[in-house]
């Protein structure tokens, strides 16, 4: 089943995520297939505020656990963490 991760940065943590980011991209890269696909969320003037990601998880537990490991939550970057199911259906890859 694949999640969304809708994760909300905590105020005033630009240098966090900026140290942090290696290692996030580097998890999701571990990830392989299971990491859909990702990217910041961004301010109106273009400044990272947060992180979107679809996931594959067996079950909402799975992407809880994924999403707890990821170096971002072990560096107490987000302020949330929505998780939700998600139905991919417009120009999914693998329904081609």
């Amino acid at each position: 089943m694949l999640f969304v991760l809708n994760c909300t940065d905590k105020p005033n943590s630009l240098e966090l995520r900026i140290a942090t980011r290696p290692a996030h991209i580097a998890y999701l890269n571990s990830l392989g297939g299971k990491a859909k696909f990702a990217g910041p969320i961004l301010d109106d003037d273009g400044g990272m505020i947060g992180t979107m990601a679809v996931i594959e998880a067996p079950d909402r537990a799975g992407a809880e656990t994924i999403a707890a490991a990821d170096p971002y939550a072990k560096a107490g970057l987000f302020q949330s963490v929505d998780i939700r199911g998600w139905r991919w259906a417009l120009k999914n890859p693998e329904a081609a």
